[in-house]
């Protein structure tokens, strides 16, 4: 059972069910148990054929699966280095079950089907929970809601950290008030001297305010996007844009204008909004590519120090979950479709975090 999106039109979706099939040698049967499903996924959507999300999981031209982060125990295998009974977190489709052409790892496998083979290591990898060390068997929601979204924003902090900011005193981190945006602020409030300023709508402006990292706020300040031009435009500032609203993003560049010392561009959580001025004052804006700076690292401090590094910072943030944090299951095709629904439109609560299971099952 596979839940499916046009990729023309995102908000007509369709349920379809694959014939079963004998496993080639080398793949693998893995039963998906849940999965996190987030606006971050709305993202894929929108750079789905720029990125190659639909290339995950591919269907055809007109319809596609998109990737979510979830859990799935292996239910068959025709790979001698990988056992049944296996439990393993990587990207999975909006799905019941799935095959994979598998090939063994350290920490588990990777995806070796040939439409993956131009994919960043980062997104091809299936880790064995019961191995690694980031993943709490009491938290397993929590950990499908941030992982993927607190390794990008870690990444994008030690990017900017590494050129000292490009001489930036604070950041704007807009779409505050998302799971990736507040996975970057927990990892900015643990510099020193380096403010973090969340920009979200009116609506989210309170839960924003009200997020903390240990006895201080997460944020060192929040506004709204239309209060941008009360911030001082003399302080030298930096912007990391998870909403992609161009009007957001010319608004920011127009009022800093040389002030504005980078613009880096993560997310597009207000996916329908318009792309902006191309002609815009102060840096160009950059779109990050974690994979690219995760590879600097590991070679620059070797994968395992990388790894450590990764794993305390977000054991950190996993700390404080119980504090925003929500956890909401859905089951089946119609769990499935109300989430998304409420995700395509804008609408979900930010302080809660969707975890859907495509069996009637509950995942809880």
């Amino acid at each position: 059972m596979n839940f499916e999106v046009n990729r023309q039109n995102f908000r007509e979706t369709r349920v379809t069910n694959d014939e079963p099939a004998d496993l080639a040698d080398g793949q693998v049967r893995l039963t998906i148990e849940r999965f996190a499903i987030t606006t971050n996924n709305i993202t894929y959507a929108v750079a789905g054929d720029m990125l190659d999300y639909w290339g995950f999981f591919p269907v055809d031209q007109q319809w596609g699966r998109l990737p979510v982060m979830g859990l799935g125990t292996v239910a068959e295998s025709a790979n001698p280095d990988i056992a049944i009974g296996g439990r393993y977190f990587g990207f999975y489709p909006m799905a019941d079950q799935v095959v994979i052409t598998a090939r063994a790892t350290r920490d588990g496998f990777s995806d070796a089907g040939p439409n993956r083979s131009d994919h960043a290591v980062v997104y091809t990898g299936f880790r064995d929970v019961s191995t690694d060390p980031t993943f709490r068997a009491d938290q397993p929601d929590e950990y499908l809601l941030l992982w993927g979204m607190f390794m990008t924003s870690f990444l994008a902090d030690d990017y900017l950290a590494d050129s000292n900011f490009h001489g930036a005193s604070q950041t704007l981190v807009t779409s505050a008030s998302s799971k990736t945006s507040i996975s970057l602020a927990s990892c900015l409030a643990r510099r020193e001297g380096h403010a973090a300023i969340g920009l979200t709508s009116e609506r989210n402006r309170a839960f924003v305010e009200s997020l903390r990292a240990g006895d201080d706020s997460l944020y060192d300040q929040v506004i709204t996007y239309d209060e941008i031009d009360q911030l001082d435009a003399n302080v030298p500032t930096g912007m990391v844009d998870m909403a992609g609203n161009g009007s957001v993003r010319t608004n920011v560049h127009n009022h800093f204008a040389e002030n504005l010392k980078y613009s880096l561009s993560v997310g597009i959580t207000h996916w329908e909004a318009g792309a902006g001025s191309a002609d815009l004052p102060g840096p160009q804006p950059e779109m990050f590519f974690a994979p690219g700076q995760s590879a600097k690292r590991a070679k620059d401090w070797g994968p395992d120090e990388l790894a450590k590094r990764i794993a305390e910072a977000f054991l950190s943030l996993l700390d404080g979950t119980s504090e925003w944090l929500t956890v909401d299951h859905r089951t089946g095709p119609s769990g499935m479709q109300q989430v998304y629904d409420l995700l395509v439109e804008g609408q979900a609560d930010p302080a809660i975090g969707f975890i859907v299971s495509m069996t009637e099952t509950s995942a809880s």
